[in-house]
């Protein structure tokens, strides 16, 4: 018998575990929205991010996103306290070295603020020190990486959001909504 495939996409809130349960009883992707029994989350974003979340029950395609040797990129919008100079991102461009070894090169550029709704809470603002918004690109995926980068370089990270895995887009899906993919949206994630 041939499973039907279904997959999701979904704007992963702040504080929202990317799972189905929890000891503690913290907020899940369940509380969200009722998948079927049989979809799970393409990898995870941490309890403090946000953004762009692919579900599926399509055993195929979550090996080939998770898989490292694929090095599909994916972007994130990234609020630092404080704003880099050039030479700041040219550190992460070329990689930088954590605990866990060197960085792959990243794709990183100062941006505009993106307009996203307030986070609840509101990050942390220090009235003497201003914020800066950064796209990220990594085609890996260690532990977080991006966090760990822009602390790296002197500029925590205060608000994280993924916006595009591939050539999948967030768009303008709401916080918290979940939609299913189109069959074309499906075909561009190969």
């Amino acid at each position: 018998m041939n499973t039907i495939k279904k997959y999701f996409i979904i704007n992963k809130p702040y504080k929202v575990l990317t799972q189905f349960t929890d000891t503690e009883s913290r907020t899940t992707l369940g509380s969200l929205y009722k998948f079927p029994k049989d979809v799970y989350p393409v990898g995870r974003l941490d309890f403090d991010s946000e953004g762009l979340l692919i579900l599926t029950n399509d055993k195929t395609l979550t090996d080939y996103l998770l898989n490292p040797k694929n090095r599909h990129e994916r972007e994130y919008f990234v609020q630092a306290e404080g704003i880099p100079a050039e030479n700041d991102l040219q550190k992460l461009r070329e990689g930088i070295l954590l605990k866990d070894g060197k960085t792959l090169p990243a794709k990183v550029k100062l941006i505009d603020h993106p307009n996203f709704p307030p986070r609840v809470p509101p990050i942390r603002q220090r009235k003497n020190i201003p914020t800066s918004w950064l796209s990220i690109t990594l085609i890996e995926g260690r532990n977080r990486q991006v966090r760990r980068m822009t602390a790296a370089i002197g500029y925590p990270t205060l608000r994280l959001v993924r916006v595009r895995i591939k050539n999948l887009l967030l768009g303008d899906l709401k916080i918290g909504a979940v939609r299913e993919l189109n069959s074309n949206e499906i075909n561009e994630i190969w």
